[in-house]
């Protein structure tokens, strides 16, 4: 298995084309698109076809999808995009009632069956406002998912637990809506504060082993990518957690 990189994590590297040079001697010959590289889509598609990098997966913020729906297809049909994921709401956007998530998860319902047309899977990406309890003790997350039938799920692992909740009692739940993975791990307390309190795939606190082979066993069709939310060395992290998912991804076949 090849894990994918979700460019965001590059995001402070100077030249982000001349960054696909690197990725294959680290083993990475996947990325994961965000808004950041879609200026330029054919040039940017012509430098990952130079080093043999796919981009099977991309992020498109839901309102830009709203805005201009064939805008983004064009986007997604240059770059060679399958799987299309909504990554985040600014929290003055966020709903704070059932209500408002059921109407999010619509919203969301409706952009995914015009993208099923085009062939194109969609999904939502959490972070962990999605799993911080209502009011009446209901959880985001079940809602949206539950007002959106149709949509897939990248499951964020990691901010799952910053949400508070298991992320393998989540993976097991809805093994049918997921699609793709997003790999990362936290720093022990106290520490890469400098970093958010994240860390390289390995280095932390999260049980990637077990939670990989929850992953295997939900579904055998699933795109894994490596993301950090604030790295200090962007490259070394990409190098060091390519390594370390390669590791653990042979573990769990052991």
């Amino acid at each position: 298995m090849t894990p994918a990189l979700q460019l965001y994590s590059m995001r402070d590297c100077a030249d982000q084309i001349a960054l696909l040079a690197q990725l294959p001697a680290m083993g990475i010959t996947r990325v994961e698109g965000y808004g950041g590289v879609y200026s330029d889509p054919a040039a940017y598609r012509s430098a990952m076809d130079a080093n043999g990098i796919s981009m099977p997966s991309g992020h498109m913020g839901l309102d830009d999808i709203e805005a201009d729906f064939d805008a983004t297809m064009g986007i997604i049909e240059t770059l060679g995009i399958t799987h299309v994921f909504a990554p985040y709401l600014e929290e003055k956007d966020r709903p704070d009632t059932v209500s408002g998530w059921a109407a999010l998860g619509q919203r969301l319902n409706a952009v995914g069956q015009k993208y099923t047309a085009c062939g194109i899977t969609f999904g939502w990406h959490n972070h962990d406002f999605e799993f911080v309890t209502l009011a009446d003790g209901s959880t985001p997350m079940d809602i949206l998912l539950d007002a959106a039938p149709d949509i897939a799920w990248e499951a964020d692992l990691a901010w799952i637990v910053r949400g508070g909740r298991d992320p393998s009692d989540y993976v097991q739940r809805y093994a049918g809506r997921l699609s793709a993975i997003h790999v990362k791990d936290i720093a022990m307390a106290g520490t890469n504060l400098d970093e958010d309190g994240w860390s390289d795939l390995g280095a932390g606190t999260m049980d990637w082993t077990a939670l990989l082979q929850a992953c295997r066993s939900a579904s055998g069709d699933l795109i894994y990518a490596l993301e950090h939310d604030k790295p200090g060395d962007p490259v070394g992290y990409a190098s060091r957690s390519a390594a370390a998912f390669k590791n653990l991804w042979r573990s769990t076949n052991d």
